[in-house]
């Protein structure tokens, strides 16, 4: 089952979390698209079309499941636009938030996303949801 990995990466942290999570689901047996990883990263404006073809034509190709990370004060207009890609052609989402709970952040999370993507806070969580989602995919 292939996994597309979703969000920010505009610090080394936030693609140490990103990593984490890619080694939770390959421990899982998954195969996973990690756009910084597997495309690279924009440089400039010059790069869009680059970028674009690579992370979402090629990305969600066969994708079975996306989860974001949604930590920091804002999740990213990369991120919210791959989710809801993920929404309109029917891919389960699972969000990730580890900072704080999607209560908490109710103020800054959209409301669209919270309604539409189930949110755990911890990689346990997050074990457990993907468990569901691989479950669900061979029934």
């Amino acid at each position: 089952m292939k996994v597309y990995l979703a969000g920010k990466i505009g610090s080394e942290n936030e693609k140490i979390l990103l990593e984490k999570v890619d080694e939770l689901c390959k421990k899982l047996g998954l195969k996973t698209f990690l756009p910084h990883r597997d495309v690279g990263i924009a440089q400039s404006a010059k790069d869009a079309e680059r970028i674009f073809k690579g992370d979402i034509v090629e990305g969600f190709k066969n994708c079975k499941l996306v989860i974001a990370v949604l930590d920091g004060l804002h999740i990213g207009a990369g991120t919210s636009w791959e989710l809801g890609y993920a929404y309109a052609k029917k891919i389960p989402c699972i969000g990730l938030k580890t900072d704080e709970t999607p209560e908490e952040a109710f103020e800054y999370l959209s409301s669209i996303i919270l309604a539409s993507t189930p949110i755990v806070s911890n990689f346990q969580d997050l074990e457990k949801k993907i468990k569901e989602q691989i479950h669900k995919e061979k029934n």
